[in-house]
């Protein structure tokens, strides 16, 4: 009697899906970057940047406002999808989801960024650069199964909301083709 492990969130005809292995692939890279910045900032100095140009107390206020908006943007995602069960699947365009199609991802992605720009060593930014291309692919995986759900319609949002980067919309011509 063997059964696939499911995500705990199977039985949500709303949602479209995600990576099986998603959440647990942040936790460990999560956990991989807390051993490796807590050991090379704090302990072993190993990769530990010069940040005599930039002090802390230059660097702080920087890094709480990445992290505010780390907050703010998983929040929110986590709210809009997680806080009803739509009755009818459907594209979800609002609040932080007008911003970039992956706000949860986002959100993860300027915590990291926030805690580097307080702490930064190379151990940090390099496992940084491995972690955002998990998030990528993880997105880029979810899109598909949005796709096949949704179509068009979601083609259309893909066209209007940029996947992890906000304020980097593709324009929408409605000029004739000869202009």
């Amino acid at each position: 009697m063997t059964r696939k492990k499911q995500k705990r969130h199977s039985d949500r005809h709303d949602l479209a899906g995600e990576y099986r292995y998603g959440d647990s692939g942040q936790i460990f890279l999560l956990v991989i970057f807390i051993i490796t910045w807590i050991t090379d900032s704090f302990i072993f100095h190993f990769s530990c940047l010069n940040s005599v140009r930039f002090t802390f107390l230059f660097r702080l206020p920087i890094s709480l406002v990445i992290l505010f908006f780390s907050g703010y943007f998983a929040q929110s995602g986590l709210k809009i999808i997680f806080g009803k069960i739509r009755e009818n699947p459907e594209i979800v365009n609002t609040g932080v989801f007008n911003i970039v199609r992956h706000p949860i991802y986002l959100g993860s992605i300027l915590f990291y960024l926030g805690i580097i720009v307080l702490f930064p060593t190379w151990a940090s930014i390099i496992l940084f650069v491995a972690i955002t291309a998990f998030y990528y692919f993880i997105s880029l995986y979810e899109e598909k199964l949005l796709l096949q759900k949704f179509g068009d319609r979601y083609k259309k949002y893909q066209k209007e909301v940029p996947m992890l980067i906000p304020f980097f919309r593709k324009k929408i011509n409605n000029r004739p083709d000869n202009c």
